[in-house]
């Protein structure tokens, strides 16, 4: 796939090339909210706005006679997740299954990208002055979180909505450990407000491991798929028999099982966001 690997620097040096993205500002520190990542931003939303028309597309092709190939597709997915969505969210699903589908289009668009030639995009960004550019939204922590901390805010209204401001807030201090009762005994009123910041502080370290583990998951192996595509590559720049064949066998190998990865990961952020939507429901 590239012969920069094997020019000045070696392997090191493309794969430290390709780790870097076309930002508005060079990152100064290891948090940094001023620096905007524009080609994680460009992608996931040229991605977001192509399902979009996809599923415009398929809606208004449907018909009630015998469905073509892209109709039966389309319909089976929807199917799939409307059944995950009433099987996981108690109540009325019908604004959560088209959400569950929107995210595991978009998802499993967006880690898709991962299956081009890795030199194909950052190329073609080369041939209009873009020195760096890094394709794959899903392998950039700060988008992954991102999508998690909109599913976070999702569980919140959903909790507020359904429960009530009174019954969201009486939740956080009397679930999981329940309360005490409280009488003229002055060690119960002690042993209630222990009991109820010990309550809140496990339902805020709940929601804060959950939005973690939910971005970090799809990052993690977005990212170390992207890696071996680096690695793949490489090989091809060493301009040997054994390089390029090595490239040839392996690529054609991984690419054939990151498929399976690429929808793995899409099924599963999908899944999560059932869950944890689901789990907004329920009463304690």
């Amino acid at each position: 796939m590239s012969s920069e690997a094997g020019e000045a620097g070696g392997l090191s040096q493309y794969i430290d090339h390709h780790l870097h993205h076309l930002a508005n500002k060079h990152q100064e520190g290891l948090l940094d909210f001023s620096v905007i990542h524009l080609d994680t931003i460009f992608f996931s939303l040229l991605c977001a706005a192509i399902v979009l028309l996809v599923l415009r597309m398929a809606a208004r092709k449907a018909t009630s006679g015998v469905p073509g190939k892209f109709q039966a597709a389309v319909e089976m997915l929807v199917e799939m997740v409307n059944n995950q969505a009433n099987a996981l969210v108690s109540g009325n699903t019908s604004y959560i299954a088209p959400l569950a589908l929107t995210v595991f289009c978009w998802v499993a668009l967006m880690n898709a990208i991962d299956l081009l030639p890795v030199d194909l995009l950052p190329w073609i960004g080369r041939g209009v002055g873009v020195d760096y550019l890094r394709p794959l939204p899903t392998a950039d922590l700060n988008a992954t979180l991102g999508m998690a901390v909109g599913v976070l805010v999702l569980v919140l209204t959903y909790s507020i909505k359904i429960k009530g401001m009174g019954g969201w807030l009486h939740e956080l201090v009397s679930a999981p450990f329940g309360q005490v009762k409280l009488s003229a005994n002055p060690l119960t009123w002690i042993g209630a407000l222990l009991l109820a910041i010990a309550n809140l502080g496990l339902n805020l370290i709940e929601y804060l491991s959950k939005t973690l583990s939910h971005g970090m998951r799809l990052y993690g192996n977005m990212y170390a798929g992207e890696l071996i595509f680096f690695l793949i590559a490489g090989l091809g720049g060493t301009a040997t028999v054994l390089g390029v064949a090595g490239h040839l066998i392996t690529g054609t190998a991984w690419a054939i099982f990151h498929i399976l990865i690429v929808l793995l990961q899409a099924y599963i952020f999908m899944m999560l966001t059932l869950v944890y939507i689901g789990q907004a429901h329920e009463h304690h």
